[in-house]
């Protein structure tokens, strides 16, 4: 195993490449990796259009979307419904004419909102004209039969909503916006449904197999035993274990009032004393709970992960080192052990990126690094 600095592919670990791509910028995930990541690793281990590659992570679907511009079968999975639903409507094939008619159907569409239950956050959120035709706009994709349109106009509803909102994403929360010069949501609505239009008339999507399921990357009884060959996936950082707070308007506006788990991931969740028995020989017993917790459940995902990949199969995980009060945990030399442990085969791993960690603004703990890790069956 060798540590290599690739600080090039700094960007490629992150969403920004993806903000002028047809199909990918259709809504922003800063959580997500690059098309140019995968491209560029799909180059790297040679993969031709009768292999099958996976992403466990698959978020918003960089990878399989990737995987259908370049011509090779694939599988994603997604615990987020929220995610799983973009993913999927990214990744599908459309007849602009019937969007061009269900836009119209949608356009013209009149009903009175009444805004007595809505949630505070979305009264927040929006100007009353704006929110108003969010939510009228909502009611008109709900009666739209055909279940891949209905979810392609609600990723535009939640795109345009994005660009009309009173908040801006910031880290894991929302904060109101400084610049109060918010466009009509009406006018970004047809402004995004344009440009969904252009990039499917623009963007080639191979003829291949590809499968999307919402799931638990801790169990991928969905998948068959050795059916994988390559895998592309980012779990999440350890310590960067976050509920969608920041997505929560999107749930509101998506699911309402329903009791969906807005949940992003559950690796690193719940901790036992029995998942120090697992990790017993990897000389991590001291660290916090959460740590413990976190490579607990990252030993059942590269379990699974082994378990699917064939023999000579291939893994590039981007993994972050995790930040703690009184020390940054390398955790992408712990996941290699873990890896190995499993019966993985460690490659290089390939430190992308490097930022300066503090505490209290001012006092240094130490240098965090992101990371590729390259495992081989």
């Amino acid at each position: 195993m060798k540590i290599i600095e690739r600080l090039d592919l700094g960007e490629y670990v992150t969403f920004k490449p993806n903000r002028d791509l047809p199909r990918h910028r259709w809504f922003y995930f800063k959580e997500g990796f690059s098309r140019d990541l995968v491209i560029y690793l799909l180059k790297k281990f040679k993969v031709d259009e009768d292999m099958w590659v996976l992403d466990p992570f698959m978020g918003v679907g960089t990878t399989p979307l990737s995987c259908r511009e370049y011509g090779v079968n694939t599988i994603g999975v997604e615990i987020s419904p929220l995610f799983k639903l973009i993913a999927q409507s990214k990744i599908e094939d459309y007849d602009v004419e019937k969007i061009k008619d269900y836009y119209r159907y949608v356009k013209d569409y009149k009903e009175r909102i009444d805004l007595g239950g809505v949630p505070p956050l979305l009264k927040r959120g929006f100007t009353k004209a704006n929110l108003i035709d969010i939510l009228k706009a909502r009611r008109a994709i709900e009666g739209i039969s055909e279940e891949k349109y209905r979810n392609l106009f609600y990723v535009a509803l939640l795109s345009a909503a994005n660009k009309s909102t009173l908040f801006i994403k910031d880290g894991s929360k929302l904060r109101p916006r400084r610049n109060r010069n918010i466009p009509p949501f009406r006018e970004m609505f047809s402004r995004t449904i344009k440009n969904f239009i252009r990039d499917i008339e623009e963007t080639e999507l191979k003829n291949v197999s590809y499968y999307l399921y919402q799931g638990d990357a801790r169990n991928l009884s969905m998948i068959d035993d050795e059916s994988i060959d390559i895998v592309i996936t980012s779990p999440p950082y350890l310590n960067k274990i976050e509920y969608t707070v920041v997505y929560e308007m999107e749930y509101l506006l998506l699911y309402g009032d329903k009791n969906i788990n807005p949940i992003r991931s559950y690796i690193g969740l719940t901790y036992s004393r029995r998942d120090v028995l697992k990790l017993s020989n990897l000389d991590i017993k001291e660290m916090p709970p959460a740590a413990l917790a976190y490579f607990n459940d990252m030993y059942q995902v590269l379990g699974e992960l082994y378990r699917v990949l064939r023999r000579g199969g291939k893994a590039a995980l981007v993994v972050g080192q995790g930040i703690f009060p009184d020390r940054v945990i390398k955790s992408d030399r712990i996941l290699a052990r873990i890896a190995r442990k499993i019966g993985f085969k460690v490659g290089d791993i390939w430190i992308v990126n490097k930022r300066i960690a503090v505490r209290d603004r001012t006092i240094k703990i130490g240098v965090a690094e992101e990371s590729i890790i390259f495992l081989y069956k």
